[in-house]
């Protein structure tokens, strides 16, 4: 192992060892002996089976078959989770012909950032990662079940879901991927028109024609943001099937793959002998695992806060420290569109997950040696790729290395020496940025501030021609006791025009970005926020403020005693706690954790490590 790696690992488990220790010593007593459904009274029971078909019903009254959940975010509005309608059926089917019995055990909320984008429920994005987890564990709260299937995709899905499926740890679980739409528009072109549209250079019949040339049919969106950051991770963690994150939607590779991740599910189960539950798979390697593919890849920056969150549900804690540490040793290995012009098919194509993690693992960068959903040989038969033999899945051998240079590489020769994230720190705070799509030109600014509290300010500044000039944008009271830390990406058509011109800008914020952000360098997820005090609420305009991205540096150039000696001037607007839904989500607000302890409304701040 790399010696970065290595130490980080180690350095987290040691941090964890307390937490961690209770956290097993509670999925061990939960375990239970034989069908927990057994300890269920007959009334409980009868229950639990009534709306089974006979069969079912004979089987889930004895005690030795075992009953695996189907939790699913299926809604057939967004493309994402439509293709999940017909995985319940597929699932069933595989598990009865399997020996076991399946139940769909409830749905969890999907929302699309791509539909809420700079609209009001943007604010209730972010928490619903919150709700998601607690309606897994509704789900499951019956004590009905043996194992779990995991159907998700997208940006708060997955990191949602798998918060469920650690607090029910001693349940083995596999995640079942919906794969990419084939793909469209180029994504590159894409973003032209949108700064088209930004000057006022083409209206909006011609900019709906290009989102739905590029959004346009069932699956996930093919740049690589929140949501193909999610299926990256649960394969190098070994929650998904080698090869199943970016196989397409309603193709018969894509129906085989979800019927194994059926069949592979009943092996795990405490039935058997070879028992794997996903509190003992998602360790503090599986952790590091998660955030070295992340930075391989040039993956989202959401997941600085996500990972948090997740693998405190495991009784891990990490920081973006460890992020940062991580980011010296890994080399950016993938160019996929907002990092390049490729999009994930083009990856996929490319050789994909299996030569990626291939070349990490060669490199010393992943934790080979790790439990996984697949086979005894942790993430060393991950380089294999599943296809159709005769009819028939298997899987063979894949590429022994990119074949595309231009998309994916070896870790010999990769597109940058480190990972896409940085952690910045200074008087501002802390915060990261992703660089992975920032050309060095741009990882350093020092502007005058032009500052905003909210991002609708800097539109109408842009629109009336007041930006014309180097500066630096700070937009405030975005966290997420202010107002939920919604993303900020309806900012990146416009600075990415007044960069395209010549002007040195940046973007500081304690808000979010979202995974499709990139050409322009942002200071995100400001910790603390604002409405804690955080010191970006003192900032002033024309406040000189220089960002070093390569460095890690973020520096207010106002001395401390004049610092001291300010209050704010804006305060925060109380408009944004109502409507569309917000006023459900008070309670979320004023709990949340800060940006770097996950933003989590689940673990009260002042006992996180408890």
């Amino acid at each position: 192992m790399h010696s970065i790696v290595s130490a980080t690992t180690q350095r987290i488990h040691i941090r964890s060892k307390t937490l961690r220790a209770a956290y097993l010593q509670r999925i061990a007593a939960a375990k239970g002996s034989g069908p927990l459904r057994g300890h269920l009274a007959c009334g409980n029971l009868a229950h639990g089976f009534a709306g089974c078909n006979l069969s079912d019903k004979q089987d889930l009254g004895g005690s030795n078959k075992a009953n695996i959940a189907i939790v699913s975010s299926y809604n057939d509005m967004l493309s994402a989770h439509q293709p999940f309608n017909d995985f319940p059926a597929l699932l069933k089917a595989a598990i009865k012909d399997a020996g076991g019995v399946a139940q769909f055990a409830g749905g969890v909320p999907a929302m699309c950032d791509g539909v809420t984008q700079g609209q009001d429920g943007m604010e209730l994005s972010l928490f619903s990662r919150d709700v998601i987890a607690m309606s897994a564990a509704v789900a499951l709260s019956h004590n009905m079940f043996d194992g779990a299937l995991y159907l998700g995709v997208c940006d708060k899905i997955v990191p949602g879901l798998l918060i469920g499926a650690l607090t029910f740890g001693h349940l083995p679980a596999v995640f079942v991927p919906a794969g990419p739409m084939p793909s469209g528009l180029p994504n590159k072109e894409k973003a032209r028109i949108r700064q088209l549209f930004a000057e006022g250079k083409v209206g909006r019949e011609e900019l709906l024609s290009s989102e739905s040339a590029s959004y346009h049919s069932p699956g996930t969106c093919t740049f690589y943001g929140t949501a193909n950051s999610n299926q990256m991770m649960m394969e190098v963690m070994g929650l998904h099937l080698p090869g199943a994150s970016f196989v397409n939607p309603n193709t018969t590779l894509r129906d085989e793959l979800t019927k194994a991740a059926a069949r592979q599910v009943l092996k795990f189960t405490a039935q058997h002998e070879d028992y794997r539950p996903i509190g003992q798979i998602i360790d503090e390697k599986a952790i590091v695992n998660a955030i070295v593919g992340l930075l391989a890849t040039g993956g989202s920056t959401n997941h600085t806060i996500h990972l948090v969150a997740m693998a405190r549900a495991a009784g891990i804690i990490i920081d973006w420290d460890d992020f940062n540490s991580l980011s010296k040793a890994v080399p950016l290995l993938t160019r996929i569109y907002p990092n390049g012009d490729a999009d994930v098919n083009h990856f996929h194509a490319a050789g994909g997950m299996g030569v990626l993690i291939k070349e990490l693992i060669a490199g010393g960068l992943l934790h080979a040696d790790i439990a996984t959903m697949w086979d005894q040989k942790g993430l060393q038969n991950y380089s294999l790729e599943p296809g159709l033999r005769d009819g028939v899945l298997a899987w063979t051998e894949g590429p022994p290395q990119s074949l595309d240079t231009s998309v994916l590489r070896g870790h010999e020769q990769p597109f940058d020496t480190s990972g896409g994230l940085h952690l910045l720190r200074g008087n501002l705070g802390r915060g990261v940025i992703k660089i992975s799509a920032v050309k060095p030109a741009h990882r350093k600014v020092t502007a005058p501030a032009i500052v905003f509290d909210e991002q609708d300010g800097l539109i109408a500044a842009f629109e009336a021609g007041q930006l014309e000039r180097d500066f630096i944008a700070v937009v405030r009271y975005q966290g997420p006791r202010a107002n939920g830390m919604p993303e900020l990406h309806k900012l990146t058509p416009a600075l990415g025009v007044l960069q395209d011109k010549g002007f040195k800008v940046a973007l500081v914020t304690d808000g979010r970005m979202s995974g499709a952000s990139g050409k322009v360098p942002a200071a995100i997820h400001l910790s603390p926020e604002c409405l804690m005090g955080g010191p970006l609420a003192l900032v002033r305009n024309g406040d000189i403020i220089s960002l070093d991205a390569d460095e890690g540096t973020l520096q207010l150039h106002v001395t401390d005693e004049d610092l001291a000696q300010r209050i704010p001037l804006s305060a925060h607007k109380t408009d944004h706690q109502h409507g569309c839904g917000r006023e459900l989500f008070a309670s979320f607000r004023s709990m949340a954790a800060t940006a770097e302890l996950g933003a989590s409304s689940l673990y009260n701040p002042s006992t996180y490590n408890s």
